[in-house]
């Protein structure tokens, strides 16, 4: 067995990034400018997670106003309309309105694998897509479409989304479900989010391909239907107060490669006990065969969280995981010669 580390998704845009863009917005300054801004702010999100130890990193998708809306915005069929609250958090995200099939355009991943996949060797980059059952439930359908039709029409659009960003180089990739915590999804959405998950891995030809659950854990079922899957590894959010997501995932056993577990709470700004981590990190280990990996992650993006917390976070992510890793014995796979 042995200890890895992630951040599951994007970061706070960081202040100077946010006045470029309203300078942008305003009319104040051309988009040449916010584009070099982006480009190093995101360069400085790598840097910190490479020197954290991660050997998995996320660009921090910073000119994201949200997950659906870079390919609804891009794809035919489909556009960004008004602001619903994003679960339940301080956060909004502009509803998707599918009037039909979705159809391609360009692809919105593939440019930015090629630009920061350099950036992040000696560890490799994360390629994010949403969910195709997330992305159906929380859409606005008309034109007849059922939704579970949408649903596999999305996948076939984040499949070929997922294969071109692993050509320019990403070598990870991440499928964001996070609807499937939510207690009145039940078990056939789970299935059907099983089975297009692992037609998006398995058509990427990703290294590497994980399904993440957060903001609420998943329901025993739900979590086995996802382990089913033709992924190496389902997250898990394990920061509720319940211990629900530590249980299921303790109980009903890992993924085809092992378990990743949201332990370092991203919705909070403050210093995550270590015996707490510790302890849920040992307990997950038990059940885990050798030659699989603990993935330890936040417990959701960290764009809920100021700038300077976020990386404070990220470096207590690498530190803990490196910790976990010696009290446990095993070894600590940190982004210096991942292979």
């Amino acid at each position: 067995m042995r200890v890895r580390a992630q951040v599951l998704g994007g970061y706070p845009r960081p202040r100077h990034v946010r006045r470029a863009l309203r300078a942008a917005e305003r009319g104040e300054a051309d988009w040449t400018s916010v584009s070099r801004a982006l480009e190093a702010a995101s360069a400085a999100v790598i840097g910190v997670q490479v020197a954290s130890g991660l050997d998995v990193v996320v660009d921090g998708l910073l000119d994201w106003h949200d997950i659906f809306r870079p390919f609804a915005s891009m794809w035919r069929n489909v556009t960004p309309t008004a602001l619903l609250r994003y679960f339940d958090n301080n956060f909004f995200y502009r509803i998707p309105l599918f009037t039909a099939e979705p159809e391609p355009t360009e692809p919105v991943l593939a440019p930015r694998a090629r630009t920061y996949a350099p950036l992040a060797e000696p560890a490799r980059l994360k390629a994010i897509v949403p969910g195709p059952v997330t992305f159906a439930l929380m859409s606005e359908v008309r034109g007849g479409l059922k939704r579970e039709e949408l649903a596999e029409a999305i996948a076939r659009l984040l499949a070929e989304e997922a294969r071109l960003a692993v050509e320019a180089g990403a070598g990870f990739l991440q499928i964001d479900e996070p609807i499937l915590g939510d207690p009145e999804v039940g078990e056939d959405e789970a299935r059907l989010a099983a089975d297009l998950a692992s037609e998006i891995a398995s058509k990427s030809g990703a290294p590497e391909s994980m399904v993440a659950v957060y903001f609420y854990p998943p329901d025993r079922r739900v979590y086995e239907a996802l382990a089913s899957a033709r992924v190496d590894y389902v997250m898990v959010d394990m920061v509720d107060a319940s211990g629900r997501g530590l249980d299921v995932v303790a109980e009903a056993g890992p993924a085809r490669r092992g378990v990743a577990a949201g332990l370092i709470d991203a919705r909070s700004i403050y210093r995550d006990r270590y015996e707490r981590v510790r302890d849920a990190a040992a307990r997950l280990a038990k059940a885990l065969s050798d030659g699989m990996d603990l993935i330890l992650t936040t417990s959701t993006w960290l764009d809920l969280i100021p700038y300077s917390y976020s990386v404070k976070k990220t470096r207590l992510l690498g530190l803990y995981a490196e910790r976990i890793a010696e009290d446990l014995g095993v070894e600590f796979t940190g982004g210096w010669g991942v292979g």
